[in-house]
């Protein structure tokens, strides 16, 4: 288990503007949080595959009906 340490971003408070900065914008500043908000962006904030599949249905229905 990590038992944490010294840093000097925390201690000179850079790590709570960037904190404050980010809830103020809306937009997570590192990587890693804008791909997790823009994946439930485009999920709705669930699981890909059902996403996938309704649209794959939602193809297949149009391609029936425009083959009629």
């Amino acid at each position: 288990m990590n038992k944490g340490g010294f840093s000097w971003k925390r201690l000179i408070g850079v790590t709570r503007v960037k904190s404050s900065i980010s809830r103020a914008i809306g937009v997570p500043l590192t990587k890693s949080g804008r791909q997790r908000k823009i994946g439930r962006i485009v999920t709705g904030g669930g699981c890909l595959l059902p996403v996938l599949f309704a649209a794959a249905a939602a193809l297949g229905v149009a391609a029936i009906l425009a083959s009629l």
